[in-house]
């Protein structure tokens, strides 16, 4: 089993920055590729962005791109979604996944995580 737990959600104005946080525990953390999700009231789960075990394979949602960028500290058994030029449609349930391979499909992952709140106001 692999717990993980997000953290870092919060309310933002339109154009600000957040960083979210998933710490991991359980199993080695390495073994995993890591994911973000994120879903918004009524809508499917949408990919954000993934990440290989070693940190150097990289996927991002295409509507995400140059915009967040998701890395990793595996000493410290943690993966990160920085958020940049937030805009009102980013608001959304944002959760972190873990899985075997880099993928965008929500049925690659495992382990899913709680969720944090993210929230954007215009």
């Amino acid at each position: 089993q692999v717990q993980l737990v997000e953290s870092g959600g919060g309310l933002v104005q339109a154009g600000g920055s957040l960083r979210l946080s998933c710490a991991a525990s359980g199993r080695t953390f390495s073994n995993y590729a890591m994911g973000w999700f994120r879903q918004a009231p009524g809508k499917e789960r949408e990919f954000v962005g993934g990440i290989d075990q070693s940190g150097t394979r990289k996927l991002h949602g295409d509507s995400m791109k140059g915009r967040f960028t998701i890395s990793r500290d595996n000493a410290k058994n943690t993966v990160y979604l920085q958020m940049n030029s937030l805009k009102p449609e980013d608001t959304a349930v944002y959760y972190c996944a873990a899985g075997l391979y880099t993928s965008s499909r929500t049925s690659d992952y495992t382990y899913w995580g709680q969720g944090t709140q993210v929230t954007v106001s215009s």
